[in-house]
C-alpha cells in the first residue's frame, strides 16, 4: 500500500507501474494496514506523520535532515531518528534506506549474489528484533545489511558522513562503521 501527502488519486501511475496487487491509499489508511511502514518524508514534515496509527508498528525512518531544505529543527542533541522515536511514542523505529539513492534501491539488490558481494546498507534500531526484521526484509530484496547499532549510532550513516551514499560492501561498511 502506498501513500503520500498529495492524495491516492496521485499515484495511480506508480499503483498502475508496480501490479496488481498495490493499491494507493492515505497516509492513515496505510499506516493502519502495514505491520513494517516505510517512511520517506523529508524531515521537515515528521509532525505529519499519523502518530496514532503508527504505534505498536514497525517504523523503518529513511528521513535525512537537511536544514537548508527542511528550516531550523531543535534536535536537542539527539540523532535524527531518536528524535523521530520521540516524536512517534509507541512506534518501533528502526533507521535504514536512508545512505542509499532510490535509484539504487531500485537497481542494486542481487538476491542471487552471496551476502558478501552485495551493496551493504546500514540499520539501527534500539528494538532488537524490529532490526531484526528489517535486516532480513534488507536481506531477502537483496543488499547486505549490516548492523549500525542504536538509533543514537545512526549519525554515523547520516548525510556529511563516509558511509552516506557509499558502494560499500558488507565488510568495508563495517570498518567505517566502526572507525
Amino acid at each position: 500500500m502506498l501513500s503520500n501527502s498529495r492524495g491516492p488519486a496521485t499515484l495511480t501511475q506508480t499503483v498502475a507501474d508496480l501490479g496488481p496487487s498495490v493499491r494507493a491509499a492515505t497516509a492513515q489508511e496505510a499506516a493502519q494496514w502495514g505491520e513494517l511502514v516505510v517512511e520517506t518524508v523529508p524531515f521537515g514534515r515528521y509532525a505529519d506523520l499519523p502518530e496514532q496509527e503508527l504505534q505498536g508498528k514497525i517504523v523503518i525512518d529513511t528521513a535525512n535532515f537537511y536544514p537548508g531544505r527542511d528550516g531550523q529543527i531543535d534536535l536537542g542533541g539527539l540523532s535524527e531518528s531518536a528524535f523521530m522515536a520521540r516524536h512517534l511514542p509507541g512506534a518501533r523505529v528502526v533507521k535504514a534506506f536512508n545512505a542509499i539513492a532510490a535509484a539504487q534501491l531500485r537497481d542494486q539488490g542481487r538476491p542471487e549474489a552471496a551476502l558478501e558481494e552485495r551493496r551493504a546498507i546500514p540499520v539501527a534500531s534500539d528494538d532488537a528484533d524490529a532490526k531484526a526484521q528489517v535486516m532480513e526484509l534488507i536481506e531477502a530484496i537483496g543488499f547486505a545489511p549490516v548492523d549500525g547499532g542504536t538509533l543514537e549510532d545512526s549519525k554515523r550513516f547520516q548525510p556529511g558522513t563516509p558511509p552516506y551514499g557509499a558502494d560499500l560492501n558488507a565488510q568495508q561498511l563495517r570498518q567505517l562503521l566502526s572507525s
